[in-house]
């Protein structure tokens, strides 16, 4: 009888924690998915602290700045949630997409491509015991290529639902067009779901890395607001995605190729003038899969 009582309570208790880790997921998944619609975005970022012993270092200036942005759903499965973000700029009535950056969710993901300063990137295989319930944010820039990743557990508490990680990273853009006295971003990277849509809070250094020896110039605080916006704001940028999307699955799955290699990546920042996404924004929409791997192919450095 005891026997009995055993078997049935390890049971029990089995299927409770199965019922907790569904319920964790729809959570999780829910919270990510909010990040997808329409929003009138702001970006602000500030410099706090410097570390130089440069007499000459002068801090990057205060920046803010407005859009309004698609971020749409293109890939929703058990363990993986994709969203594509589109600029729309110019007057309402004649506006024009940009794609940026996208966004990839993984649950328990185990591989990782790590930025290691001046378009490097190191591949690293983590074990399943240190992913345990975490979600991977792989984070891509505007042509699909690499920027940086990071894995963390949702929590959700209090009435709260956010995400964190600390990762490296290349510099933003708003940097590497203006300085070149530091080559990598740590970034502390907050997701929190609000009433109105989110916010993505970082606080992040900028590093020299030499030889894997790390020097603090500065510090930064980011606070960026995506606030919900009625969807037909977005109308331009979603008939956009229609025509172009088939282009860009093309694109990622050329990039998955790479990716799928598992070994460290170097690209290079121009091929005959050129940065990639230039090339790839001018290409025609209905360009074979296989010219598109060209491209891509011709910016690895081997």
């Amino acid at each position: 009888m005891k026997n009995l009582i055993l078997i049935v309570a390890v049971i029990l208790l089995s299927i409770s924690k199965i019922i907790g880790q569904n319920n964790q997921l729809t959570k999780d998944k829910n919270s990510i998915k909010k990040m997808c619609g329409c929003f009138d975005v702001t970006f602000n970022f500030a410099e706090t602290f410097s570390y130089s012993e440069d007499s000459t270092y002068r801090p990057s200036d205060t920046k803010h700045a407005s859009a309004l942005e698609l971020a749409e759903l293109i890939t929703d499965e058990d363990g993986k949630v994709s969203i594509q973000h589109l600029l729309i700029v110019g007057p309402p009535s004649n506006p024009m997409t940009i794609k940026h950056w996208r966004q990839d969710w993984l649950y328990e993901n185990t591989d990782f491509y790590m930025f290691n300063a001046d378009n490097k990137w190191s591949y690293t295989k983590k074990s399943k015991s240190e992913v345990s319930g975490q979600w991977t944010q792989k984070v891509y820039q505007v042509d699909d290529s690499p920027r940086y990743e990071g894995s963390g557990t949702w929590v959700h508490v209090d009435g709260k639902s956010y995400w964190e990680s600390t990762t490296t990273a290349p510099l933003p853009r708003r940097e590497y067009t203006q300085r070149s006295d530091y080559n990598l971003t740590l970034r502390r990277n907050r997701h929190e779901i609000t009433k109105n849509g989110w916010v993505h809070d970082q606080d992040n250094d900028k590093i020299i890395r030499n030889n894997d020896n790390d020097e603090l110039i500065a510090q930064e605080k980011g606070y960026n607001t995506y606030v919900r916006v009625d969807d037909s704001k977005c109308e331009s940028a979603k008939t956009w995605w229609k025509e172009n999307e088939i282009f860009w699955e093309n694109a990622r799955e050329m990039w998955d190729s790479v990716y799928g290699r598992n070994i460290n990546m170097e690209l290079a920042s121009k091929v005959d003038g050129k940065r990639l996404y230039e090339i790839l924004f001018e290409m025609e929409l209905d360009s074979k899969p296989r010219e598109i791997k060209k491209v891509i192919e011709s910016f690895l450095i081997k």
